[in-house]
């Protein structure tokens, strides 16, 4: 698989090579492969010894993988990543019986975590979400979604989404920013939920997208956040203003909203616990991507499953991600995520890895571009200190060091003092 591009030739080859591309079986594995990357691109994925001569020709980098695995890099498509606080004392109080409920009613719960947000400036809050990135991207992981939803007022949702275009800056990834005001109720709007939709649709969701801080908008559909009804309204504005919309659907009940993010075309629907055939027959039909999230299942001791089996009858390919948030999935590993999902939702491994490269970036509306190994993506890898795809997900607590490659270029480690690149293209 070959393709014309431009700018400086690198070469790895002489390892194992999953692609996840879709025309391939499984995973696509290439035994002993080789990837050849033109400026950011990918121009070449195949046998190592079948690399174009004229690609050969022009490397000015071939790093020699010596039986490391190849994949693309991880996408983690739905993450709460910015936030202020610490709940772990509610987590303790949920070991000792104490319900959710009364939790919430002394101050807890997300009511706790917008109260710290909105007390932390921007810088805090950078310095804050740093070691839960680099949990991540210690994972492999080269792109991250990242909501808002813990300020719920005009400057503080604005505040969080502008502290994750900051990480950036920190470090080396790629980010997809959502706007998630639709989280909950915010204490001054108790008594007025009119109101403060109207705030959501007349004035933070403008301002975030002429600061062009937005690139989707999702909403918490549920008995114990938002109707469908007022989510439509959110979703009606997001659609006028050019966005695209992804929902919290069905995690607690069977509230209609796979249908509903079926009905605004979503680019994901995210938890679905609760789902019902006809709410995924309509998530197939309309192309939006099912999201599973095993940790928040773990965390909150669910026991109504995702219907995998109903998902796999309809061709609906799973997504997986962290749900990495700080009330009930205090995940910062997308291989545990991984893991859970498969231990717990029945996921195969080849489900697993997947639905964390080339269904989580169809999920994040880069479906064309990235979580796949082809020629014209982009050159976005995770090189393992493994030889099986099947270690990446079956460790716990032991990660096979993973190097990350973004747009071409290696990452060799994320840290406190900052990214190390290696302009030679070693390991």
């Amino acid at each position: 698989m070959t393709q014309k591009g431009e700018g400086p030739v690198r070469i790895w080859r002489g390892g194992p090579v999953a692609t996840c591309a879709a025309q391939s079986p499984g995973l696509g594995l290439i035994e002993d492969g080789a990837v050849v990357a033109q400026g950011e691109s990918l121009a070449y994925v195949g046998a190592a010894d079948a690399i174009p001569v004229a690609l050969l020709s022009q490397a000015g980098e071939i790093t020699e993988l010596g039986g490391r695995l190849v994949t693309p890099g991880l996408i983690d498509c739905h993450t709460h990543l910015v936030f202020a606080g610490d709940r772990s004392d509610e987590w303790r109080q949920k070991l000792a019986g104490v319900p959710y409920t009364d939790i919430a009613r002394s101050g807890g719960g997300i009511a706790a975590s917008v109260r710290a947000t909105r007390a932390a400036d921007e810088a805090e809050l950078v310095r804050l979400a740093l070691p839960r990135l680099d949990g991540l991207l210690a994972d492999g992981v080269t792109t991250v979604e990242i909501k808002s939803g813990y300020g719920l007022s005009i400057e503080d949702e604005l505040k969080m989404l502008r502290a994750a275009r900051r990480l950036q800056g920190e470090r080396p990834f790629r980010l997809k920013t959502t706007l998630l005001s639709a989280h909950a109720l915010p204490p001054e709007y108790r008594e007025d939920r009119a109101g403060y939709l109207d705030l959501i649709i007349q004035e933070i969701l403008p301002r975030a997208a002429a600061e062009g801080l937005v690139d989707a908008v999702d909403a918490f559909c549920e008995t114990i956040a938002f109707t469908t009804d007022e989510t439509a309204r959110v979703f009606q504005a997001a659609g006028d203003l050019g966005l695209r919309v992804k929902l919290h659907a069905d995690q607690l009940s069977d509230s209609g909203g796979a249908g509903l993010a079926a009905g605004f075309h979503a680019l994901s629907a995210d938890h679905l616990e609760w789902t019902s055939e006809e709410g995924l027959a309509a998530l197939a039909a309309a192309g939006t991507t099912p999201v599973l999230l095993p940790g928040a299942f773990y965390v909150l001791k669910e026991e109504q499953k995702p219907p995998v089996a109903a998902m796999r009858a309809l061709g609906l390919e799973m997504a997986v991600a962290s749900d990495l948030n700080p009330g009930t999935s205090p995940v910062a590993s997308l291989r545990l995520a991984l893991h859970l999902a498969c231990t717990l939702f029945g996921l195969t491994l080849e489900e697993a890895l997947i639905g964390a490269t080339r269904a989580a970036a169809r999920a994040l509306g880069e479906g064309d571009r990235l979580g796949q190994l082809r020629p014209g993506f982009a050159c976005d890898l995770a090189i393992w200190e493994a030889k099986n795809p099947a270690e990446i997900v079956y460790w716990l607590g032991r990660a096979p060091a993973a190097t990350r490659v973004i747009g071409g270029v290696c990452v060799l480690r994320d840290g406190p003092e900052g990214p190390q690149h290696d302009d030679r293209g070693e390991i």
